[in-house]
């Protein structure tokens, strides 16, 4: 009797309190059923991605790009002054209205040490270089001592962007402590697997939608196992992030089909060009993947915050079935997936406004403008996210209240 006692303490109030601190140490373990469904579900999608890796993998390395064939040489302008544009060997700088001669400093490169004079543009639209200004010169080759060889072509900024990744990276791990260290090696495994695999599997000619399926879910799995550990929580966060991936693929696939979508962009274009005649990337597909690489990382937001609502209700009142805790979840859930769909549309927005401003001076309709080729891309993109980013709340709920109310009580585990 006193055992049994002790199996139901959980259920009076002090094993409420204890339930409701549970939900900030590892989650209890689940029963041996749902960790037998969530393997069988689970593992045979990492095998695939294995697999897939294998598949897609350019192991000769991916191909040179003739258009390309530039190298970058880091200078310091120590003088500026005004300059005759007619003196430049640049056509950008001939047209000009006025230019600037910049006395540089060539820090690396076939000429360290040495000095060039280099003619930019200025005026409206044009940089504005100071003396002191690091910038970067592109280098086609020719004579590395004639100043025609080389071209300003931006300003140096590596320096600016590791302080401002180390501050990142400070805010983080004093926040998280492990759980932020553990978040920033994820990080740190994402952008192994878009350099390494995604980047150059695309470049090599892979289907670009195949590539970047299989790469998002290597993210995903590396992302939020790293991240928030092994356990059934995470599973169910897996398992909701890959079902509505499954869902942005099929309606971009769709979509981007009715809307007759190219991807031919500028971007695309300048690195079909780059790539010579032999290019063999699909636009469309290369649109798709960024599709579903744009996505993943809200997805991934939703998914954890729901799987971690479910179980925290579970842990303050054990007696919630599954359909209590899916309603009280959901409540959660609309709230976030509304400012998720705002922060989703205004990214992309803000990410576009340059854009935006110049089709405001243009005579057209808003039909005519949302028609467009490019504002209809980032329309699709958004709303096929937002459609995923909507659906993977209902998902993630009713599979993680399902798995939850399975999991044994903290008492019989221990």
């Amino acid at each position: 009797m006193g055992r049994h006692g002790q199996v139901q303490a959980p259920e009076t109030g002090t094993g409420h309190g204890h339930g409701h601190g549970h939900g900030h140490v590892p989650a209890a373990p689940a029963g041996r059923r749902v960790r037998v469904l969530l393997a069988a579900l689970l593992v045979p999608c990492a095998i695939a991605s294995v697999a897939g890796v294998l598949l897609l993998f350019p192991f000769h390395g991916a191909p040179s790009a003739p258009g390309l064939k530039t190298q970058f040489v880091h200078a310091q302008v120590k003088v500026v002054a005004a300059a005759d544009c007619a003196q430049s060997a640049t056509p950008a700088a001939q047209d000009a209205k006025g230019c600037l001669a910049l006395s540089l400093i060539m820090n690396d490169g076939p000429r360290a040490g040495k000095g060039i004079v280099s003619l930019v543009p200025a005026g409206p639209g044009s940089p504005r270089y100071a003396v002191g200004d690091r910038v970067v010169l592109s280098y086609a080759g020719g004579d590395p001592a004639d100043p025609s060889s080389y071209t300003v072509s931006d300003f140096e900024r590596s320096t600016s962007l590791w302080v401002l990744a180390v501050l990142f990276a400070a805010a983080v791990i004093l926040l998280g402590r492990w759980r932020g260290l553990a978040a920033l090696v994820a990080l740190g495994v994402s952008f192994v697997v878009l350099l390494a695999f995604v980047l150059p599997a695309i470049l090599d000619g892979r289907n670009p939608l195949a590539v970047a399926v299989v790469g998002s879910c290597l993210i995903m799995f590396a992302v939020l196992y790293l991240s928030h550990g092994v356990s059934a929580r995470t599973s169910t966060a897996v398992l909701g992030t890959l079902v509505s991936l499954g869902l942005i693929g099929v309606l971009g696939a769709v979509f981007t089909s009715a809307t007759r979508l190219t991807g031919l962009d500028d971007d695309a274009l300048q690195l079909i060009a780059a790539l010579g005649p032999r290019a063999a990337i699909d636009p469309r597909g290369l649109l798709l993947a960024g599709f579903l690489i744009g996505a993943l990382g809200v997805l991934d937001d939703v998914t954890v915050t729901q799987t971690s609502a479910v179980w925290e209700l579970r842990a303050a009142n054990p007696r919630l079935g599954a359909g209590a805790l899916f309603a009280a979840a959901m409540r959660i859930g609309r709230d976030h997936v509304s400012s998720a769909v705002n922060t989703l549309v205004l990214a992309y927005a803000g990410a576009a406004l340059p854009l935006m401003l110049a089709f405001t001076l243009v005579d057209r309709g808003i039909g005519e403008t949302i028609g467009t080729q490019t504002v209809a891309t980032e329309v699709v993109r958004t709303l096929v996210g937002s459609i995923g980013l909507v659906a993977s709340v209902p998902i993630t709920t009713g599979v993680a209240a399902l798995v939850a109310i399975r999991e044994e009580p903290a008492s019989a585990a221990s």
